[in-house]
């Protein structure tokens, strides 16, 4: 089977109120779609990027699904001390580089499947059927296990988004249970409620303290190529390895000219890079009156998207 671009929920400041909407849970991790016939089991991302060998503890299939052939999608999540949904710990596992090093960030970072879709099962594709209909295969086949949960859902989205809001979650998912399930699509009928706001930047540049970088200088393309600056971040989820690591990237990676086209308000001591690092930001808005930038940036793990994905949400 080859891998399928996954269907997308679209932003709303709104939760959908109705018999026929289903409200789960935003977990803050990275999307996986599992697929396994009798040629094996294979993992994606959304971006259709293997990561078979990243979550070994999925592989053994029989374990926790019974159909004979099957696609799964779910999120993959790794949980912070505080017990919480973390993504800058399922990124320390999902961007490995070297393999070899699985088996040691496996004990480190255990992960959980939770998984809320099923596509395919016993060699026939199921994703125009309603959700409602898919959702009671998926209860069907999926069954207890160590790394694998089915995504739970609560009857009142804005209950669930006042706990998810108490402590500090991302957000909430609001599905249609009508609805059928389109590859690479994304419209209403999935739509999440956000508590913050998180986009994709690259990085342009870094400024330094003590010889380590202590903020990156972020930026996204507008529909002509060009890179805006939109803020920086010197805080985060970044441990002081992690800033002495990004030090030892980017230091050999400084260019003369400046990578934005608008002029950065940190540029005097600021040095610039090409824009070839990707980071997922957290932000509190978008200051619209303030040059479009971030208010209260915040790096949450350096990511596997390419620069050019990075778009100003007026051009997506």
């Amino acid at each position: 089977m080859d891998p399928v671009i996954p269907f997308e929920p679209v932003v709303s400041d709104t939760i959908p109120a109705g018999s026929n909407w289903r409200y789960e849970i935003k977990w803050d991790g990275t999307r996986i779609l599992t697929y396994h016939d009798n040629g094996g089991t294979q993992l994606y991302n959304r971006k259709r990027h293997n990561r078979t060998a990243h979550y070994p503890e999925l592989l053994d299939f029989r374990s926790y699904c019974k159909a004979d052939s099957a696609v799964l999608d779910g999120e993959v999540i790794a949980l912070a001390a505080d017990g919480k949904p973390s993504f800058h710990e399922v990124m320390r596992r999902d961007m490995i580089r070297r393999l070899e090093r699985v088996d040691e960030m496996r004990r480190k970072v255990p992960v959980t499947y939770m998984v809320f879709d099923v596509l395919y099962v016993n060699g026939r594709w199921i994703h125009n059927r309603p959700l409602s209909e898919r959702l009671d295969i998926l209860q069907q086949i999926v069954m207890p296990h160590e790394h694998v949960l089915q995504a739970s859902s609560h009857p009142d989205g804005e209950a669930l988004f006042a706990v998810v809001r108490q402590q500090g979650m991302e957000g909430i998912v609001c599905k249609d249970l009508t609805s059928a399930y389109a590859f690479n699509g994304k419209d209403g009928r999935w739509v999440k409620v956000k508590n913050y706001g998180d986009i994709t930047a690259v990085v342009g540049g870094f400024t330094l303290e003590g010889g380590v970088v202590n903020a990156v200088l972020l930026g996204q393309y507008d529909g002509d190529g060009k890179l805006w600056y939109i803020g920086h971040a010197g805080t985060g989820k970044l441990t002081k390895s992690d800033w002495r690591h990004l030090t030892e990237l980017l230091k050999p990676a400084v260019i003369r000219d400046r990578p934005f086209v608008n002029e950065p308000a940190r540029h005097r001591d600021a040095y610039w890079v090409a824009p070839r690092l990707t980071a997922k930001v957290q932000y509190s808005e978008w200051r619209w009156n303030e040059g479009r930038s971030l208010r209260q940036p915040s790096i949450q793990a350096f990511v596997d998207v390419p620069p050019e994905d990075c778009k100003l949400p007026w051009v997506e």
